[in-house]
């Protein structure tokens, strides 16, 4: 079954720093797919999550906290329609926060940073270890989607646009 790696934390203002494109090239034994700069792989090849997960620490010139998931949980997340009633325009960016494990307690959704009509970040859902958030600028403040579901869920998470999330399901696809 393929697999899809989430490495939290890197390539952000040049910390931990690294080239996701050549560690994909090191990884190609297992048919590895690098998404993005902000350290995103798909890998294509059945191999356990155990054997990925020892090769990206030794290869990784730091220690890295990552997710790995399978591809049918990605697949599955997206088959759907995870947004349906939060509006899809230039304003609003729709994101995926891919949690450490899932939360013993959900806290009670939408949640909202901050609070009320000003709201930059909106937590709508949690499916499984993905938790779904929508995000609009307002003003010279920035809310990080990330800092609000890590902050709310009380687990580590790392976060992607969800153009990452169907790139990721095109390439599952062309498999």
């Amino acid at each position: 079954m393929a697999l899809v790696v989430f490495l939290r934390g890197v390539n952000v203002g040049g910390h931990k720093a690294f080239q996701p494109s050549v560690l994909a090239r090191e990884l190609s034994d297992f048919d590895v797919v690098s998404v993005g700069a902000a350290g995103t792989f798909v890998i294509r090849k059945a191999v356990s999550q155990v054997i990925v997960r020892a090769e990206l620490l030794r290869r990784l010139p730091f220690a890295a906290e990552f997710m790995i998931c399978p591809s049918r949980a990605v697949i599955g997340l997206a088959s759907g329609e995870p947004f349906p009633n939060e509006p899809s325009d230039k304003g609003v960016s729709r994101f995926v926060s891919v949690l450490a494990r899932r939360p013993r307690t959900l806290p009670a959704l939408p949640i909202s940073q901050p609070a009320g009509e000003t709201w930059q970040v909106k937590v709508i859902g949690v499916t499984g270890r993905f938790a779904l958030s929508v995000h609009r600028r307002l003003g010279r403040t920035f809310v990080y989607p990330n800092e609000v579901v890590e902050r709310s869920f009380g687990v580590s998470a790392t976060t992607r646009n969800w153009n990452t999330i169907s790139a990721i399901c095109d390439i599952l696809k062309r498999r």
